[in-house]
């Protein structure tokens, strides 16, 4: 189904040059000459290579129907943190291998078993994983609270169950449990 190059979002997939592109990030351009354009960075699923497309704002595109099903996290196959991680489908109850070019370090670090996710899915292959916008986790390690010490904007060191490491407000301790931000990483308060 074609779209208009306005259209585009961030997230949105769409057949360029043949194959099959994630837009990252979209700019509408109006210059003071020439027509408008939009310049759209896509990221090519088959070579990973990252381009900025100038796209005339009157062109149609070819969608690509992404599947996002909401998926439980069942284990990490290495058993380091490395992938392939596997989940299985709610509904269908099948297995799904995630690759850690898929699912990078820096989001499958925020991961336990049993946690739901959105699971980007193309003919049969996964493009992408979307956490929630929030994990609750326990804290594992932490040094103790120094005496005498106030609520301050002071954070300090600790892990979390997955083995993430995180920073808080200093009157967290160990077992109790956190909400953290997975895209930044972020203390964002108790659970």
């Amino acid at each position: 189904m074609p779209i208009k190059a306005t259209d585009l979002k961030r997230g949105q997939a769409l057949i360029w040059d043949g194959q099959l592109n994630l837009v990252i990030d979209t700019e509408f351009v109006k210059p003071g000459k020439g027509p408008a354009y939009v310049q759209a960075k896509m990221k090519n699923v088959e070579t990973g290579t990252i381009k900025i497309n100038r796209v005339n704002s009157s062109d149609k595109l070819e969608d690509a129907t992404i599947d996002r099903k909401t998926m439980q996290y069942l284990y990490d196959s290495s058993g380091q943190g490395v992938g392939p991680f596997v989940f299985m489908d709610n509904e269908t109850f099948d297995q799904l291998e995630v690759d850690s070019d898929v699912l990078p370090k820096d989001q499958s670090q925020w991961l336990k078993e049993t946690e739901e996710v959105l699971v980007m899915v193309f003919e049969g292959k996964p493009l992408g994983v979307e956490l929630p916008a929030s994990v609750e986790l326990a804290i594992t390690e932490t040094t103790p609270q120094a005496k005498g010490t106030t609520a301050t904007n002071q954070l300090k060191e600790a892990t979390v169950e997955t083995g993430a490491r995180v920073r808080v407000p200093p009157f967290i301790e160990v077992g109790q449990v956190v909400k953290i931000n997975p895209s930044t990483g972020e203390y964002m308060g108790k659970a």
